[in-house]
């Protein structure tokens, strides 16, 4: 999906997850709209893959660890010299019947799902303040708005971070605006991997009202109304680009 190069002008952009999928689309809707965006990613190899085509900087993060969140983000901005807004990608699916949801992947879920954004966003709030401008839109899921069996980690993790981006909006207005996207099934490696099948994937699209998986790009699309100025008085929203499967 091709940018006219100036919705994003001169903007200072974070994306997590930004070396695969979604985050990779965004990365680059980003850039041919005019921002200038740091990659941040758990894969080292994608994170330097994107942001060399899309002239980015490329950090490697994993967002489970306070330390290494604060230090990338910090880096982040001194190399974009300064950030006016966040994206965060960066998650994990988990598919699994509650009665084998262990301790351990409840946790696993959270923590990337649910303080991942926390801390990125706690490590990027200097900044955004600064900026007094700037946005945050989280990544969450339908799954969150109309769960769906063997997802109550996935559900409950994103439930969560719709939750906690609301409360953030009413904290940090009017500096910064805090929004969610909840994106349905989406035509990435992920997610093929994930439902092994085509008959599979025919069972999951039967739900949609349009019947298809997504395009990265059209869940890319939609982050960046949320981030640019078109959206100005867009703040505590939840907007569902779920294909109709969920109707709001």
């Amino acid at each position: 999906m091709a940018g006219n190069g100036v919705r994003l002008a001169g903007r200072k952009l974070l994306i997590t997850g930004g070396g695969s999928g979604i985050g990779a689309a965004t990365c680059h809707l980003f850039a041919a709209e005019g921002a200038r965006v740091a990659v941040l990613d758990q894969n080292g190899d994608a994170a330097n893959t994107i942001a060399e085509e899309v002239n980015g900087i490329p950090i490697t993060v994993d967002v489970r660890d306070e330390a290494n969140v604060t230090s990338g983000v910090q880096a982040a901005a001194k190399a974009l010299q300064g950030l006016d807004g966040v994206v965060n990608v960066a998650g994990i699916s988990i598919a699994k019947p509650f009665e084998d949801t262990d301790p351990a992947l409840w946790a696993l879920a959270l923590s990337v799902n649910l303080t991942g954004p926390y801390l990125v966003c706690r490590a990027a709030l200097p900044f955004l303040l600064e900026s007094g401008n700037a946005t945050i839109v989280n990544i969450a899921t339908g799954a969150a708005l109309q769960p769906l069996p063997n997802r109550s980690a996935y559900a409950a993790s994103k439930g969560g971070l719709i939750a906690f981006s609301k409360v953030l909006a009413v904290e940090l207005a009017p500096k910064v605006r805090v929004n969610v996207v909840c994106p349905g099934g989406v035509d990435t490696p992920f997610v093929r991997n994930e439902f092994k099948t085509e008959e599979a994937i025919t069972r999951i699209t039967s739900r949609y009202a349009l019947r298809r998986l997504a395009k990265a790009e059209e869940i890319a699309a939609a982050i960046l109304f949320l981030t640019s100025d078109e959206s100005s008085y867009v703040t505590g929203s939840t907007l569902s680009v779920d294909g109709g499967r969920t109707f709001h």
